[in-house]
């Protein structure tokens, strides 16, 4: 996890330098079919991380782990990402993503093929979790022009 751990910080510093250069105005422009604006899918990105954070840990301390699914329209919805100053945004998901790449590096080996049951998704393990968060991460930013397409 170590090499993941790695490679999430090396993301996240790449894609902060890009996203600290789009100003205000620019944030609350749609650039998805859609609708969504770059604070949107920021905030997308925000939610994915918290809700990440918990399945990471709570798997960790769990023979197994079953969590509801994620309502991605309503959460961007009720907390008004829209209306947020993108300086903010672009700070919190920086320093939570660095903080996840701490937790991921101290992930148990022993509870890596913890079985993850999230919504009506089917079984996965914590590994493909934190593995799966990376490459959801890089498809977001590849959409807002913050990393390099695939």
């Amino acid at each position: 996890m170590n090499e993941l751990s790695e490679k999430l910080t090396r993301v996240v510093d790449a894609a902060q330098i890009v996203l600290r250069q789009v100003t205000e105005p620019e944030s609350l422009k749609p650039v998805l079919s859609g609708g969504w604006s770059r604070k949107q899918v920021l905030g997308h990105l925000i939610d994915s991380a918290s809700n990440n954070h918990q399945r990471f840990v709570r798997a960790s301390l769990q023979a197994s782990l079953e969590l509801p699914g994620y309502d991605q329209d309503g959460c961007v919805r009720v907390q008004a990402v829209q209306e947020a100053p993108w300086p903010l945004l672009v700070a919190l998901w920086g320093e939570y993503n660095r903080y996840l790449a701490h937790v991921i590096a101290h992930l148990p080996a022993a509870k890596l093929e913890t079985i993850c049951r999230i919504g009506a998704n089917e079984p996965v393990t914590l590994r493909f979790l934190a593995e799966d968060y990376l490459e959801h991460l890089l498809h977001h930013l590849r959409q807002i022009g913050a990393a390099e397409p695939a």
